[in-house]
């Protein structure tokens, strides 16, 4: 029976699908996330097969009511070569939804000849201060997760324990300030880009300073500014530097239609074949020794290595999870992307996301 499987698309992780080829699957949907996450709802809504979903640790939770359960499922010889942490974050309520794919953090990568004598800012009030141009995804998940690295980066949350919204807060509102303040000395459709417009702005030479995922690394290193590219830690603040993080994970629909094609399937995407193709990237790979067995292909790939590692032991941060957490992203992004339009104030922004946040939790 041929596979109908979903997948996230993009140049961080289209690389990988090359261990696809020959295999009897159909992609029904290659899209980026956003877009994967909307049209594989509404299939899944109504009874559409999907046999094999690429998800994340921070979606699985809003989907669960649509994915199988994996644990004896996925063998312990899938399972074991991966990092623990990462495993876990594919957990809700006590179940395993998905199996990790790889983990994302972010690195900041400055264009050298662009700096014009500046030093590369550390600090959030450092950027803020500087006359260089930094990019940012100025849409959708991007834009709520650098807002809440920001927030974190100066000792602020999203959520309190008990997962009562905290956005409204004074970490809040500085952290808007700072975005609007950055976008606004940036190109001016930075509203409009995604992950991979701002890959796109940093390889160009279009901005001298932007943060990328792993997976970005080679087609950065390959670009028209390659060559002037350096690796730097993330921004921080006063809680030290936060990078917002997660797993790239796949899933089996309850829709499925051949249970054990699929379980063969998401065993052959978390081998060690398919996460050498992974690292190939740049990315961080679920299975440790894979990753760990990759040697750097120059000293800034492995100034760029050590960072990602520090970033992943010191700075990872991850939201709670949350089953309609997708609800109260939408509504935040769409609020700061508002400010950085300059159709509202950081209070406004930060008022509309608190008040979304708390309808959606009830």
């Amino acid at each position: 029976m041929t596979l109908r499987i979903a997948l996230v698309g993009g140049p961080m992780y289209d690389g990988l699908y090359r261990i696809l080829d020959g295999l009897d699957v159909e992609v029904v949907v290659h899209a980026d996330h956003p877009t994967l996450n909307r049209t594989v709802e509404s299939m899944l809504r109504r009874g559409e097969r999907i046999d094999v979903l690429s998800t994340h640790s921070k979606y699985a939770p809003s989907q669960s009511q649509w994915l199988t359960p994996l644990d004896g499922l996925v063998d312990d010889a899938t399972l074991r070569p991966l990092a623990p942490r990462a495993v876990d974050l594919c957990r809700f309520d006590g179940s395993l939804l998905s199996v990790p794919r790889n983990i994302d953090v972010r690195v900041l990568w400055a264009n050298r000849s662009l700096l014009a004598g500046n030093a590369v800012p550390t600090t959030w009030d450092d950027l803020v201060a500087s006359p260089l141009t930094f990019a940012f995804p100025g849409r959708e998940s991007g834009l709520f997760g650098t807002f809440f690295e920001v927030v974190a980066a100066h000792g602020g949350r999203l959520f309190d324990d008990r997962l009562r919204p905290t956005l409204s807060s004074p970490e809040g509102r500085r952290a808007v300030e700072t975005l609007v303040a950055v976008a606004h000395r940036s190109p001016a459709d930075l509203p409009d880009w995604h992950y991979d417009q701002v890959d796109a702005a940093l390889g160009s030479g279009r901005v001298a300073l932007a943060a990328a995922w792993p997976g970005a690394t080679q087609e950065l290193r390959a670009s028209a500014a390659g060559r002037d590219l350096e690796p730097h830690p993330y921004l921080s603040g006063a809680n030290g530097l936060r990078s917002y993080a997660g797993c790239h994970s796949w899933a089996i629909p309850s829709t499925c239609g051949d249970l054990d094609g699929a379980v063969r399937l998401v065993r052959r995407l978390c081998s060690s074949e398919a996460h050498a193709l992974e690292a190939e990237s740049g990315a961080v790979c679920a299975d440790v020794a894979v990753h760990d067995g990759v040697k750097p292909l120059d000293e800034i790939d492995a100034r760029r290595r050590a960072i990602t590692s520090r970033t992943i032991a010191e700075g990872m941060i991850t939201y709670p999870p949350l089953a309609r957490f997708p609800a109260i992203e939408d509504a935040g992004w769409q609020a700061l992307h508002h400010a950085l339009r300059g159709t509202i104030d950081a209070g406004a922004a930060l008022a509309e996301m608190q008040a979304a946040a708390e309808n959606v939790l009830g």
